[in-house]
């Protein structure tokens, strides 16, 4: 029987990931090229690509919050989960209508909203899914389906932009694409994934313990640490500026992206694994210091041919640090408050990468391309050092559903 339980929670780590799989597709289908939709085709400045894609991460805060509290409160998740994919299905196709400035925000806004209505409470579902001594994997394997998507993606929008290379509105039809494989995952979310089930006298402990909850001083540390690293991580759609800065053909930039994804896909469920033998600090580690030697190799760097290296060590990082970073987040709070951490460090990490972009657009256009990648790499490395000296104080809480 419980041998049955384990095989039914992986399928649904399996399900959760793919719908981030097919969610991943239509999001790399479309922002490799938005960046450059606002500013060649729309006219927009690189502080308004900063404000919007900002935007879109701060939108986020709020509704993970409120998406992580019923998460915890109803002990619901794929009801929220489908309103915000169907949000985000709804406000990627619009982009290629709707031009004016506060109509791209207003989307943007939405299509941020939709983010943080879904990510905490799938989040919940894979570690309500996971003990604790694979949670590292099982995140890693959906960083990894997440990821496949991603290399999807830009394999699908160089295919388009190829097909419709004599088009004056072929980033219309992009956007517009941009839809369809989340009509494919709220199919997979209707059909194939399941709730994780509690018993009653758990639920009876959640709501008499529900006012007294109170979230242990250890996520806050990490909390604050992660603040620290996202105040220097911009949006990506600066690496995208900056590849375009150097020569870089906007045609390659698809495969690059892909690329990039393949190696980030690849390396996930390895450094999961990995954080789950030799603990989550280490393996954090071991991304962001990747990501500082990314980081200072953007700003030095001065050909096409660089773009490709920087790709794929920056897909490193990634597979070293995002699945791992859930899997710490669920280690050091119960479960029972699971859903309202996962929404506060999403609403916190958003408010920071909010005002990481502003920053990287005001240095950028202030000071030029280089001063934001050395601001991301000074950053990075000051989070590290937070990390290894309180490292002891990042204590986990060993408790199952």
């Amino acid at each position: 029987m419980e041998e049955n339980n384990n095989q039914s929670k992986n399928h649904n780590v399996f399900y959760v990931g793919l719908l981030s799989f097919f969610g991943g597709i239509s999001q790399d289908i479309f922002t490799p090229i938005l960046p450059i939709y606002l500013t060649v085709i729309l006219g927009f400045d690189k502080t308004f690509v900063g404000t919007a894609e900002g935007i879109v991460a701060a939108s986020a805060t709020i509704f993970a919050v409120v998406a992580g509290y019923f998460s915890d409160k109803l002990r619901k998740q794929k009801s929220i989960i489908f309103s915000g994919y169907f949000l985000s299905m709804l406000a990627r196709p619009l982009l290629a209508v709707i031009t004016s400035g506060v109509g791209i925000v207003g989307l943007r806004l939405a299509d941020g909203i939709g983010k943080g209505i879904k990510d905490p409470p799938k989040d919940v579902l894979i570690a309500g899914s996971s003990k604790q001594d694979s949670r590292g994997k099982n995140f890693g394997i959906a960083r990894m389906l997440d990821t496949l998507g991603s290399v999807a993606g830009p394999l699908i929008l160089f295919a388009l932009l190829y097909f419709f290379k004599n088009s004056n509105y072929v980033y219309h039809y992009i956007l517009m694409f941009a839809a369809l494989p989340l009509i494919i995952t709220l199919f997979i979310l209707a059909i194939y994934v399941k709730e994780v089930p509690i018993s009653n006298e758990e639920s009876q402990k959640i709501i008499s313990k529900d006012k007294k909850i109170k979230l242990p001083h250890s996520f806050y540390l990490f909390l604050f640490i992660s603040i620290i690293f996202t105040i220097g991580n911009s949006s990506d759609a600066f690496l995208i500026l900056r590849a375009q800065g150097v020569g870089f053909s906007i045609t390659m930039l698809p495969i690059v992206i892909a690329i990039f994804n393949l190696v980030y896909a690849s390396v996930a469920v390895p450094f999961g694994m990995l954080s789950d033998k030799i603990g989550r600090v280490p393996t954090l580690l071991i991304g962001w210091s990747v990501y500082v030697l990314t980081y200072f190799g953007f700003a030095y760097a001065f050909h096409p041919a660089m773009i490709w290296i920087l790709y794929i060590i920056y897909g490193i990082y990634f597979g070293a640090t995002l699945g791992v970073s859930k899997a710490f987040l669920a280690d050091l709070v119960g479960w029972e408050y699971r859903g309202r951490a996962f929404g506060i460090y999403g609403m916190v990490i958003g408010v920071a990468t909010f005002f990481a972009s502003l920053i990287a657009g005001a240095l950028w256009d202030k000071f030029g391309a280089q001063m934001p990648f050395y601001f991301g790499a000074g950053m990075a490395a000051l989070a590290a050092l937070l990390l290894v000296s309180f490292s002891r104080k990042l204590k986990p809480v060993r408790q199952e559903i």
